[in-house]
């Protein structure tokens, strides 16, 4: 697995990667140029895009984010893109929820809380590990929005050319879809959380990005730089739970609509 050619330089994003390269339990490889994780594109050049579309054939973008935050960042260059279908499919729930940090709201507080106004974990009664409210807000997605990883995972294994998939940090609900989706493609456990950890390396930019946009930029102040690591150990916690739970990602896909044909186009795209 290779960081430096997997890495995709752009002015308008610093948390681009390619999905190649990633070696999966039978000895195939992931193929570079099917699908790309990213941060927020709203920043994207000219340049940027000639490098999507033309290296890449970029044609589907999944944009993860909240209804909300579509609606504050405004829309992003790629939507004035006709060769490009932006599939946007939230993960939250969507009772006032704005962004990632708002998702760390306690059970039973107001649906329409104002993030711009409080700040979720003042009002937390939990304490617990950080490892273990990640891993509670991944489980979160998957259980308030199992339409949307559902079909991501299915525009990811249809599209004609590349597939960017995309959040706010490109860390949590990106690195959650990816996961499953490399776990689908029978990709080494510890390569699919070797990647999640990568986006460490650019956190430091990523929050700098997103603290010059007001959607973000209070949040994101409001709490230490390394409480958004996204340490190895919330991965593996992850994909461990849906093994105990659910028999592991095909088994929690298959209760949520996932069939024999959708696992098999998914590896197709995927792997060489």
């Amino acid at each position: 697995m290779s960081a430096r050619i997997r890495w995709i330089e752009l002015d308008g994003a610093v948390n681009v990667r390619d999905l190649g390269g990633l070696i999966t339990t039978d000895g195939r490889a992931t193929r570079f140029g099917r699908v790309l994780r990213s941060d927020n594109l709203q920043g994207l050049t000219h340049g940027d895009l000639r490098t999507l579309l033309g290296d890449f054939a970029l044609s589907d973008v999944i944009d993860l984010r909240s209804d909300a935050e579509v609606r504050l960042e405004g829309p992003g260059p790629l939507t004035r893109v006709l060769a490009v279908t932006i599939h946007h499919l939230s993960l939250f729930a969507e009772g006032g929820r704005n962004t990632d940090v708002a998702a760390d709201t306690p059970d039973g507080a107001d649906p329409d809380l104002d993030i711009d106004k409080v700040l979720p974990w003042q009002s937390r009664t939990d304490r617990g590990p950080e490892h273990d409210r990640s891993v509670g807000h991944y489980l979160g997605y998957l259980q308030d929005r199992a339409d949307s990883v559902v079909a991501a995972l299915r525009v990811m294994a249809r599209t004609r050319g590349a597939a960017l998939v995309h959040c706010a940090a490109g860390k949590d609900r990106t690195g959650v879809v990816c996961a499953l989706a490399l776990d689908v493609a029978g990709v080494h456990r510890e390569h699919i959380v070797a990647d999640y950890a990568e986006t460490g390396l650019r956190l430091e930019a990523i929050l700098d990005r997103l603290r010059a946009s007001e959607t973000y930029a209070a949040d994101l102040d409001s709490r230490p730089a390394d409480s958004h690591r996204p340490e190895p150990a919330i991965m593996e916690k992850f994909l461990t739970t849906l093994d105990e739970r659910f028999g592991g990602t095909l088994g929690w896909l298959a209760d949520h609509g996932w069939t024999e044909d959708d696992t098999a186009a998914l590896r197709s795209r995927l792997l060489d």
